[in-house]
């Protein structure tokens, strides 16, 4: 008999989506552990990123679970830094946005790619023999990581494409945040029609195990969303750590993402998601409205009702 797969949620999707606090919610449920933004682990951890930081607060080099995954894969003779400069070349080669569709129908193509799959393959396996988790959860919202998944020997991913207003995504990418830089409007937004593009273009290859989330659905009803995201990757929903829109967190092991993974104690999960229509300035909104359309009407971010009151999540339509 052979090991049993690794199962991976993989949250998928442009940044400033929510994706931070919903894996942290997921890592408080037994037998789940969310790694936060996997891709940018090499990057971080010896000081080629913004953020060298574990969610647990020590380094990535230091941490007690990254400290054991960061030498996998690693050639002999090969220091920690030159190892994780290479991995970083290679994904910049073979896995970004760009090589979405590229990956879902060649696979790995090319030296690079297949040593980047294998890579890949230990870190997942290792992840789940350091941590005892069923199932990893990881934000990295990369399409190109995502699309590898279903390649990798002994991994069996599930994927949640997480989608947020285009407006109230430029919004947040207005101002900075500790080490995110901010980012205009119009940016932001041809960021979010291409990584929204790609992520469409994995849950419909693998329809049976994806799933569409607005990020509005999950604040009009996290308990239910969660809910969701159980069934999806096979767990108990009597799980569910929300209760009347509330959620004890604990410490984390996240590779990056937002500054709030480092949050802990009770938390409040607000109600609404709309200060974009008074926060944001009118050119930047005309820029992200006119950018995103008609993308982004097909998530239910038209003129019409407030998509949290449409239908909530499910299994993604065909």
């Amino acid at each position: 008999m052979g090991a049993a797969a690794v199962q991976v949620l993989c949250i998928t999707g442009w940044c400033r989506n929510g994706s931070t606090i919903i894996g942290n919610i997921l890592n408080e449920v037994p037998g789940l552990f969310h790694v936060g933004e996997l891709h940018f682990l090499w990057k971080n951890a010896h000081g080629r990123g913004s953020n060298p930081w574990c969610g647990c607060g020590q380094t990535l080099a230091a941490c007690p679970v990254w400290s054991r995954i960061l030498p996998l894969g690693r050639p002999a003779g090969v220091s920690a830094a030159d190892h994780a400069d290479a991995v970083v070349r290679r994904q910049q080669a073979c896995v970004r946005t760009r090589h979405t569709w590229r990956v879902l129908g060649r696979g790995p193509h090319g030296p690079e790619a297949r040593e980047h799959a294998a890579l890949m393959t230990q870190v997942y396996h290792g992840l789940a023999a350091v941590t005892g988790a069923r199932v990893i959860v990881d934000s990295s919202k990369m399409p190109g990581e995502a699309a590898l998944l279903p390649r990798l020997e002994g991994v069996r991913p599930s994927y949640v494409h997480l989608v947020r207003d285009p407006r109230a995504t430029a919004r947040s990418w207005a101002a900075p945040k500790q080490y995110i830089h901010a980012m205009p409007a119009w940016k932001s937004t041809a960021y979010w029609v291409g990584f929204n593009l790609a992520s469409e273009a994995i849950t419909r290859r693998h329809p049976e195990r994806s799933l569409l989330l607005r990020y509005e659905d999950f604040v009009a009803d996290p308990g239910g969303t969660v809910d969701a995201l159980l069934r999806l990757c096979g767990a108990d929903p009597a799980a569910n750590p929300v209760r009347d829109r509330l959620v004890e967190l604990h410490g984390n092991h996240t590779v990056t993402g937002n500054p709030d993974r480092f949050q802990t104690g009770p938390t409040a999960i607000g109600e609404r998601d709309d200060a974009w229509r008074s926060g944001l300035p009118a050119r930047a909104r005309l820029a992200a409205t006119a950018i995103s359309w008609p993308v982004r009407r097909r998530y239910g971010y038209g003129g019409g009702p407030d998509p949290s009151r449409r239908e909530r999540v499910g299994p993604r339509a065909r």
